[in-house]
């Protein structure tokens, strides 16, 4: 990694109108340098960048304005996160009816560099597994099979009770059974040579719980994902990284990011990528046409429609489809379906389908931050149809 005076700044001016001019930047950029500690060292910029006028970087996203009452608002709330209103918000970015109508970084963010996505990354893991689907290397019924059918290396002989019975439909939805006690999953951590390549689920099946007969509890972990990431490993030609940066990735020119290694060798799929927000933008679109990118159908919409479906719902009434999650919205008397992609530190993907509306958020909060609750109420309303 090079010396800090790597991130050399454009200093803009914070506007009360505005700025149109060049987002900031990480001068010399290289792939190398894409790292969740490179970005932690990140310096804060000196003034924000606030657009309400985004240029058009030829990178596939379409730009245009905001009505002057939504420029207003988002105005407002952008200035609120200047000030640390709302936390350490470093990015915020808002498309409307296909094209983006508002940029804006602070703090950490930059154009260029690609923001640590935590969690996310598991909504990216679903989509290439949808990818898979497309382009015929599973089918929707696999789905419904036993995810064991598609992993060749592992020794059924030495897995626990109910383990052939787990299917990619259940681990997408993190209800896999899985349980392994903490203490012994940190033993098992300390022997990597066990978790090369399969072994890795191996070692997941072997030292759980018995699993238990449909339909399971649900629980957010890092094993079910990993089954999914495992399962494309194994069915896609070549390598699922491979597959992921050539058929997912450059289909939306998304050429500036990271992606992590698992213990097992395969990318990381519970958390591990890095993404630019314009590129998180991408992946919003994507979910928001149902699989179709400029007009090339990517992912089937079925498969779209059933991951950001609410399979599971919570008792706070937030619900998870395929490693996405929905939540309803209600504001002004009306009700809205919102989906998102959501990322420990304040990272979200925010999709409303009847408003046409797609919010980005990068930040690196010590929690989740407040975005879910100040998104309907400051950046919605304006956008909301008249009575």
């Amino acid at each position: 990694m090079k010396l800090l005076s790597l991130f050399a700044l454009l200093i803009l001016p914070l506007p009360a109108e505005p700025t149109t001019g060049l987002a900031p930047e990480v001068t010399d950029l290289d792939a190398s340098d894409v790292s969740y500690n490179a970005e932690k060292n990140l310096p804060d910029l000196k003034t924000p960048f606030i657009n309400a006028a985004p240029r058009d970087r030829k990178d596939g996203i379409s730009v245009g304005t905001p009505t002057t009452a939504q420029k207003e608002a988002l105005l407002t709330y952008a200035n609120e996160i200047s000030k640390g209103d709302h936390g350490d918000i470093d990015s915020l970015l808002v498309c409307h009816q296909g094209k983006l109508i508002f940029e804006s970084y602070y703090r950490r963010g930059r154009v260029n560099f690609p923001h640590y996505q935590m969690s996310i990354t598991k909504s990216y893991t679903a989509f290439a597994l949808g990818r898979a689907i497309q382009l015929g290397h599973l089918t929707s019924d696999d789905l419904n099979k036993s995810a064991l059918s598609f992993l060749k290396n592992v020794d059924r002989s030495k897995l626990v009770p109910g383990a052939e019975k787990i299917t990619l439909h259940e681990a997408m939805n993190m209800r896999s059974g899985i349980r392994i006690e903490k203490d012994k999953a940190r033993k098992l951590m300390r022997q990597p040579n066990l978790l090369a390549g399969q072994g890795q689920i191996q070692v997941y099946l072997q030292h759980s719980s018995p699993i238990p007969p449909a339909p399971r509890d649900f629980k957010y972990q890092g094993s079910d994902p990993s089954l999914t990431m495992q399962v494309l490993e194994a069915v896609v030609p070549g390598s699922a990284k491979d597959f992921i940066q050539h058929e997912v990735l450059a289909k939306m020119g998304i050429t500036n990011f990271g992606w992590k290694s698992d213990i097992s060798g395969l990318p990381k799929s519970a958390a591990g990528s890095s993404m630019r927000s314009r590129d998180m933008l991408k992946w919003g679109l994507l979910a928001l046409n149902k699989g179709c990118w400029n007009k090339q159908q990517l992912i089937p919409a079925s498969f779209v429609d059933k991951a950001l479906s609410p399979i599971h719902t919570n008792p706070a009434k937030t619900s998870y489809g395929y490693f996405w999650w929905q939540h309803q919205i209600t504001i002004n008397n009306q009700s809205f379906t919102c989906h998102s992609g959501r990322g420990a530190g304040g990272q979200f993907i925010l999709i409303v389908p009847k408003l046409n509306l797609v919010t980005i958020v990068t930040a690196h909060h010590k929690g989740m931050g407040t975005t879910l609750k100040t998104f309907p109420e400051k950046i919605l309303p304006p956008f909301l149809p008249r009575p």
